[in-house]
This record gives C-alpha cells, sequence and structure tokens, in this order.
C-alpha cells in the first residue's frame, strides 16, 4: 500500500495526516469550511483515502493554516509514492465549473515548481481568502516535488475557478500517479 503518515506542529499549526493513494475513507477538518471542502473533492477526484486535522492560528488569517496543509500533503503524496517505480508520472485533467474552465498539466519529477494564471475575481469565497489558493498550489508542489501548472482559462466567479483547480488537481494526480509499468519513467533511469 502506498501510504503515509505525517505530522507537524509550529507556533502557527498542528497538522496530523493519514493518506492513503489506494483509497479509503476522506475525513478533513482545518477549520475552514471552504477548504475543507476543497481538499475532500481533492481526494475524491485523486481517489485518495485522507484523515487531515488541522489546528491553526486562524484568529491571524487562514494563511498559515492552508500554506502549512499544503506542505504536509505534499510531503506525504511524496513519501506514499515512494521510489517511483512503474508510475505513469504526467497527468492532464480540464474540469469545468459552471462558467468556468480550468486546467491543471503535472509531472512527479521531483523538480518542483508552479506556474498559476487563475485571477481571482473575488477577494474571499466564505471565511477563505482566494489568493490562498496559488499559496496551498506553491507548498504542495515544493514540497510534493511536482512541476505543477494550473491555468484558468477563463470565469468569473472564484469559487467555481477554485473549486475547478483543486478537482483538476486530485484527476491529474491520480492519473500521474497509476502503476502501469516496473521502471522508472525517466530517460535518465532516475526522477
Amino acid at each position: 500500500m502506498r501510504c503515509a503518515e505525517i505530522s507537524r506542529k509550529t507556533k502557527e499549526t498542528d497538522i496530523s495526516l493519514s493518506l492513503c493513494l489506494e483509497g479509503g475513507a476522506v475525513s478533513v477538518s482545518t477549520g475552514i469550511g471552504f477548504f475543507d471542502h476543497m481538499l475532500t473533492a481533492l481526494a475524491f477526484y485523486a481517489g485518495w483515502g485522507l484523515t487531515l486535522r488541522v489546528e491553526g492560528d486562524l484568529y491571524v488569517d487562514g494563511h498559515h493554516t492552508v500554506e502549512d496543509t499544503g506542505i504536509v500533503l505534499g510531503q506525504a503524496f511524496r513519501q506514499a509514492l515512494g521510489n517511483k517505480n512503474g508510475i505513469r508520472r504526467f497527468g492532464t485533467a480540464y474540469v469545468p465549473m459552471d462558467e468556468a474552465l480550468c486546467r491543471t498539466v503535472l509531472d512527479c519529477s521531483n523538480r518542483p515548481y508552479l506556474v498559476f494564471q487563475a485571477n481571482m475575481p473575488q477577494p474571499m469565497i466564505g471565511g477563505y481568502d482566494s489568493c490562498l489558493t496559488k499559496e496551498f498550489m506553491q507548498a504542495f508542489a515544493v514540497h510534493g516535488g511536482i512541476t505543477l501548472h494550473q491555468t484558468c482559462e477563463y470565469g468569473d466567479n472564484a469559487h467555481h475557478i477554485t473549486e475547478a483547480l483543486y478537482k483538476s488537481l486530485g484527476m491529474a494526480l491520480k492519473e500521474a500517479a497509476q502503476v502501469v509499468g516496473s521502471g522508472v519513467t525517466s530517460t535518465k533511469g532516475v526522477l
């Protein structure tokens, strides 16, 4: 089973996470309702089992909670992939959400990089600051060793754009993590 468990405690957040790439129950509690909804959608479309509990300094704002969750989830994903033997490595997904259309293209390459082109028309989605989507994706990509490109092709509702980005991330990760062979998917022979 490709699974990982990570706990991380700082002065700003206390995170406990269990991830299984092969599926399972999903339970997410971060203290930010919309972020819980997005992480639940991400896990569902990735086909993951995920248990995540975060206590953060929400009296400041949601930044530390969202960014640190991206750090820990990225670390867990990288750990659960193991040596990456046989994985497809690349993943691509488009997701429409009403008027919005978003694309995620990624490479589980051990070369972390983020290209994020998704303007958010509204600054807040409930209690979630819409600019935090980029912060999550940056932390997840860096700590997951992922080259991650995300684009909103068009859209005028920050809720729809954000949801399409998280769902397309899940779908692309599911594709990239599929085991399709036995060797490393690289002409170099190593990732």
